[in-house]
Formats: C-alpha cells, structure tokens, sequence
C-alpha cells in the first residue's frame, strides 16, 4: 500500500473540531490520541515482560501490529492538521536518521545530533 493511498483514506475518519471553533483543539485531540496508543504499545510490551518472560507469540504480534496501525492513524491525522503528508513525515525521517549515520552520531542524545 502506499502512504498516499493510506493517508486519503483514512483522514476521511478523522472526526471535525470535536465541537470547537480552530483547528488547535482538534490537533491536540489528535496527539493525545497518539500519545494515548503509544502508551497501549507500551503496556502490552511490560505484560509480555511480566507474564510471558518476553516470549511474544504470532498472537501477541499481531495484536501489537493492530496497535502500530491505530499509531500510524493518528501520525497521519497529525501531519494533515498540520498541512503535511505521510510521506514528508517519512522523508524528513529518513533524511535525519541517514544523516546521523553519515555524520556517525546515531547513538548519542538530543533531537539535532
């Protein structure tokens, strides 16, 4: 699939203003929801920790695929209130982390390494 196919189709979820005026509250209605299935990620990892010993499952794997699908919904929902795509979410990525590899800071700290 592509990221254009992707993102055209599923904006068309993304609901209005949540019945405020200005894009603002929607945007941030957005990023607590990415915020909110990161977190999803992040709990079923600490149960796989503390109940499977770290052994994850093709069950568990798939559960975790659906999470990563609701997180890539809310980074598109994003970047289209911001007027951005997928795919210049993906490039600007890619452009980052290629650099840091060409510098030799990939390990390290801070956004602008």
């Amino acid at each position: 699939m592509q990221f254009s196919n992707y993102s055209s189709q599923a904006i068309t979820t993304l609901l209005g203003s949540h019945g405020m005026e200005g894009m603002e509250p929607a945007l941030v209605s957005q990023v607590f929801g990415l915020v909110g299935e990161s977190g999803e990620i992040a709990e079923k990892f600490k149960k796989l920790i503390r109940d499977k010993n770290g052994v994850i499952s093709d069950e568990d794997k798939q559960e975790i695929l659906k999470e990563l699908g609701d997180i890539l919904w809310y980074i598109n929902s994003v970047s289209h209130l911001l007027g951005s795509s997928l795919e210049e979410v993906a490039q600007k990525n890619l452009d980052k982390v290629l650099s840091r590899k060409d510098r030799g800071v990939i390990q390290g700290s801070g956004d602008n390494r």
